[in-house]
Formats: C-alpha cells, structure tokens, sequence
C-alpha cells in the first residue's frame, strides 16, 4: 500500500490546521486505500485565538502537540520525516499554514516559510513526487516549486496577487475543482477558501485525493 505524509499546522481554523480539511483528507485518502501518517513542526504556534471570539488569548501552544488531537496522538515531529518512505505529501489549510508554518498572514509576498518545510517539500518535489496544497496551502508554492507553476486558492484577488509575486501562477477555481500543474505534479484546491460549508469542502478535496492516487499509482 502506497503511503502518503500529512503536515498539519496545529489544530483550529484561526491558528492552526483546519479541521475539517485534516479530517477530510485521512478520510479521502483511506477512500482511496492510501495509507498516511501525520506530522506538525516541534514549535510553538504564533499565538492562540479564542474560536468563539476571535480574541487572542495569552497563552502559548505547541503546534505538534495541538496537530496531536488531530491525529488522535499519532503524529511524529516534522523533523523526522524520511521523504523516502512516502509518494506524496498533502499540507491541508487553515491559519496555522499562513502564522505557523509560513509568515504569509502578516508578510503576504514579502513572507518567508519554515526551513524545516521547505526543505522537506523541496526533497519530495526533486523526487517528482505530487504534492497537494488545501485552501491557503497554495500560498506555498513559490517558495518551494520553480517559478511560474499553477497554483489556486480560489479567486480573492488581493491573495491571488501575493501568490503571482511569490512566483507561483495563480489559477481561478471553483471551489469544487482543482487546479494541477502537470510538470511539477502539484495539486491545488480552494476548499474553505471558498467553501461556505463542509460538503463544498469535501468535493475539491476528494478531487485532489483522487488526483493524487492517479499519480502515485
């Protein structure tokens, strides 16, 4: 069985991985009858958001330990993924991947991303091994794949910008469909971009899942 390595970026919408894209994904990917294990950088996450109020709250949180609820404990430190022992990569959205993972939220094209990701994106990429961007996900693409590859995270057109200055090229999608640059075998969806619930979620990320099984298999 082809195995697939998750990167989530804590656990919550405002500040770390979305849950419903996470879930979402090891649920497409079990579909798919693709095995996954999970990981999160050992660090602590930007800050912590009140998911009721949208306040934040003084205190601090480890991402690895909060992707943790997540994976229902079964999460290994970023750190320790060997590219070698996985087909692809999927790095699911949520705010944790624009504060945590990456500086986008605050820097948009000015932002830089986590060495530790990088470099892992990187190896998979050389290894011509696809990888899947969820919903803000995509604003990764320019740091890690070479200029001009396709990339979406809908159709805001202020984020679609910052995107196209960080050397990606961004493509309009519905929220439903995906976006795949066939060269660079990178995939992209919207997903809560645009999702106004998890249903709509849920159809362009198993189109991704799909996709992504058709070339690792």
């Amino acid at each position: 069985m082809k195995q697939v390595a998750i990167i989530f970026s804590g656990c919550g919408v405002f500040d770390g991985a979305e849950i419903h894209e996470s879930v979402l994904t090891m649920l497409h990917l079990e579909q798919q009858n693709i095995a996954y294990r999970c990981f999160a950088p050992n660090i602590d996450q930007h800050h912590v958001i009140n998911h009721i109020t949208g306040e934040e709250q003084a205190e601090s949180r480890n991402v690895l330990t909060e992707a943790a609820r997540i994976a229902r404990g079964d999460i290994t430190d970023l750190a320790q993924l060997n590219v070698d022992e996985f087909a692809a990569l999927v790095i699911p959205g949520g705010f944790g991947v624009a504060k945590n993972l990456s500086d986008f939220a605050f820097k948009g094209a000015e932002s830089q991303i986590l060495d530790s990701l990088k470099s892992v994106c990187q190896q998979f990429n050389a290894q011509n091994k696809p990888i899947t961007y969820l919903c803000i996900a995509p604003a990764l693409i320019g740091h890690i794949h070479q200029t001009g590859t396709k990339a979406t995270i809908g159709n805001d057109a202020d984020t679609a910008a910052a995107v196209n200055a960080l050397g990606a090229t961004h493509v309009d999608c519905a929220v439903t469909d995906i976006v795949v640059d066939e060269q660079q075998k990178v995939i992209s969806t919207p997903a809560y971009m645009l999702a106004s619930n998890i249903s709509e979620a849920s159809a362009g990320i198993e189109k991704a899942i799909v996709r992504l099984a058709q070339l690792i298999a």
